[in-house]
């Protein structure tokens, strides 16, 4: 593979990511169209945060992204947990319980089917839950080498400040791949700018350490603890014997990917196959043992 098409770029950029990445006018203006402000139901166009917010001009907070099944949000309270953590992590003011009262409340009024809850903490002190649709999905990925430094400031932390991650993804769509994978200056795998990384050799189901400084994703623990995967330490190089691969996240479940580079891969194969259907089966327990 030629790593001289890898782009660079650092991580350590100030930019921050919009607060507010869609305005009213993308959304569907019904009764659905609710945000959680601070504790307050409001009309989303009309859930506004001081322009002076450090969330705002410094991409200074915490995120997470839940997906809801017919409303009914999994594994919220996991990601409460890591929440609560990168905040921790930032020494940003954090109530749990009051994030997770503004969640409820947003999806009792919204009656949102499948779709995203977002929900934020800004360094101003003010928390924000949103239901988002959930993007059109392809059936495959293409994915292109951007190298990426790590923040290891940052590691496990789900901040507000995701322009470079951002930046990775259009240079790879520049260059015609649907996503970017990240590569360290180092030559290290890491993973997809907003999803884990795994991948297939000789039959063994395989992914990058969490210590080079990837994110301990909700359906990445998920996965570790369905299927006999493990951590191994990977380059641009080593992928030239993957027999096949796939991203994962909450929004992507799991997602094959059929190139890599110059690497054409089967999408799905087998073990991306069954690792798709053990996750959502953890998935449909998981919401069936909440219900009853």
């Amino acid at each position: 593979m030629d790593r001289s098409l890898r782009r660079a770029i650092g991580s350590g950029s100030a930019a921050s990511m919009a607060i507010m990445e869609r305005g009213a006018t993308d959304r569907q203006h019904d009764e659905r169209s609710l945000a959680c402000l601070d504790g307050e139901l409001v009309p989303i166009e009309r859930a506004c945060i001081p322009v002076t917010d450090e969330g705002l001009l410094r991409g200074d907070g915490v995120f997470e992204v839940v997906r809801l099944y017919e409303g009914r949000p999994f594994a919220l309270d996991r990601h409460l947990e890591r929440m609560s953590r990168s905040a921790a992590n930032l020494l940003l003011p954090f109530d749990r319980a009051a994030v997770e009262e503004d969640a409820r409340a947003l999806l009792g009024a919204a009656k949102s089917g499948d779709a995203l809850l977002r929900v934020l903490v800004t360094r101003g002190g003010h928390r924000v839950a949103l239901v988002e649709p959930l993007p059109a999905l392809p059936q495959s990925l293409a994915l292109g080498g951007v190298t990426y430094a790590p923040t290891i400031v940052l590691d496990g932390v789900k901040s507000l400040s995701y322009a470079a991650n951002m930046l990775a993804g259009r240079l790879a769509r520049e260059r015609g791949f649907d996503e970017a994978l990240l590569v360290s200056p180092q030559g290290s795998v890491l993973e997809c700018p907003t999803a884990s990384f795994f991948w297939v050799r000789a039959g063994e189901l395989l992914t990058p350490p969490l210590e080079e400084h990837v994110l301990a994703s909700i359906t990445r623990q998920l996965i570790m603890a369905v299927t006999d995967a493990r951590e191994q330490p990977t380059s641009l190089e080593d992928l030239a014997s993957a027999e096949e691969a796939f991203v994962a996240s909450s929004v992507r479940e799991v997602l094959p990917v059929h190139t890599i580079e110059q690497l054409e891969l089967p999408a799905p194969g087998p073990v991306t196959d069954a690792t798709a259907a053990a996750v959502r089966a953890e998935i449909e327990t998981a919401l069936a043992r909440a219900v009853a």
